[in-house]
């Protein structure tokens, strides 16, 4: 059976408009923020309300009945996240992440929180808090607690590494209810930044992203009502905490679609590079039979074919309501590892041109290393794998 790997005409209008977006907003500040680290993009103001506006009118659209094709597959919202952010990071990542109203955390509401939660959450711009000093990639290890204190919550507790951490209006924070009961009590909680007892300790200094704000929020009981728990309060054993890692399925393919579009940049101008250099590529011809750095540039291009399939069929397979864990991290772990191999090739290749300054491919690379890892690193993700390959349990395989 044929398959139609071309995407839907509906989102045409999303590819053209993210795209312009990359080229006449983000690249030409590209550099700037990346020498301003913590000054925050003002020329995304205008963008963060369009895009607000934008989100209004494709909410209409994937929630009609245009979304489900003959086959009776749907191409809804996580396939147009995706399709965004492999257009915008073309432009710059650390921008597309500093766009107000897109946090990591509006995907953690996205994926779990109940109908009426989605309603009153609708409008905030949310950060997402999982990472504390004492871990890293081991969600399962989170240890700041919520208490339950009459109709609230009291959450007490330190995160590192939230993205938008001093920028976003609301918190998406995982926190336990219970220690006692390990994985199956962490929940998540939407906090307002504004609450009492929330306080940014310090924003890092970071090798790329820099457009891009990166706090450590700390949380001194910090009371939140019972109903900002996304999803049901229940501690379910025999569902451990998949509801909140449900949040990882959404977003890792759109991580790996930063790293393609992120790739796709490098490669276009690794192209233009060995094209003016007299070394035009060549697809009729072996590539063995081509100079050495042709031949590593189709090596190269096939790798990031084959990430940019591996996340559309994550993404697909969530709009259509399929388990996608597996597929997720496979997105996540193959694209992460190619933009990595593909920007520092590009600069290997580019020699003094890749190095300097007066280009982005250097700043490429640096962007790229982070898409490696959060969100899970690339040893988390081989190990999600293995384990449903493999039909392991994470005590049986750790």
């Amino acid at each position: 059976m044929g398959i139609n790997l071309e995407l839907p005409k509906k989102f045409d209008s999303t590819v053209d408009r993210t795209h312009l977006a990359a080229e006449h907003i983000f690249r030409p500040i590209s550099r700037k923020y990346d020498k301003a680290e913590h000054d925050y993009p003002v020329e995304l103001d205008e963008l963060g309300k369009l895009a607000k506006q934008s989100r209004a009118k494709e909410k209409e659209t994937d929630g009609g009945a245009d979304q489900t094709t003959d086959a009776g597959t749907v191409n809804g919202p996580n396939m147009r996240a995706l399709i965004s952010a492999r257009e915008m990071s073309w432009g710059d990542v650390g921008l597309l992440l500093s766009i107000p109203g897109q946090g990591l955390g509006n995907a953690a509401i996205a994926a779990v929180a109940t109908p009426e939660q989605l309603e009153r959450f609708s409008g905030v711009w949310a950060a997402m808090a999982i990472t504390e000093p004492g871990f890293g990639s081991d969600s399962a290890a989170v240890s700041t607690t919520a208490t339950r204190d009459g109709e609230d919550y009291l959450i007490n507790g330190e995160k590192i590494f939230v993205t938008s951490g001093s920028r976003a209006d609301h918190v998406v924070v995982w926190a336990t209810v219970d220690r006692s009961a390990g994985r199956a009590a962490i929940k998540s909680f939407v906090v307002p930044m504004d609450t009492e007892g929330v306080s940014v300790v310090r924003l890092e200094q970071k090798l790329g992203i820099k457009a891009s704000d990166t706090a450590v929020v700390r949380f001194e009981n910090v009371r939140v009502p019972a109903d900002n728990l996304l999803g049901s309060p229940e501690v379910d054993t025999q569902k451990a905490f998949a509801g909140v890692m449900q949040t990882f399925d959404n977003t890792r393919p759109v991580v790996a679609a930063m790293a393609v579009g992120l790739g796709r940049a490098a490669l276009e101008e690794l192209r233009r590079m060995l094209t003016e250099a007299g070394h035009p590529i060549d697809y009729d011809k072996p590539a063995a039979a081509q100079h050495a750095a042709v031949s590593e540039f189709i090596r190269l291009e096939s790798d990031w074919e084959a990430s940019w399939l591996l996340t559309l069929r994550a993404a697909w397979m969530a709009d259509n309501s399929q388990p996608n864990s597996t597929e997720a991290s496979m997105s996540k772990a193959k694209a992460g590892r190619m933009v990595t191999d593909v920007t520092n090739k590009a600069v290997e290749i580019g020699a003094s041109a890749g190095f300097s300054e007066a280009g982005l491919l250097e700043k490429w690379a640096r962007d790229a290393k982070i898409l490696d890892i959060f969100e899970g690193t690339q040893q988390i993700q081989q190990l999600i794998i293995a384990r449903r390959v493999l039909g392991k349990s994470s005590t049986d395989l750790k």
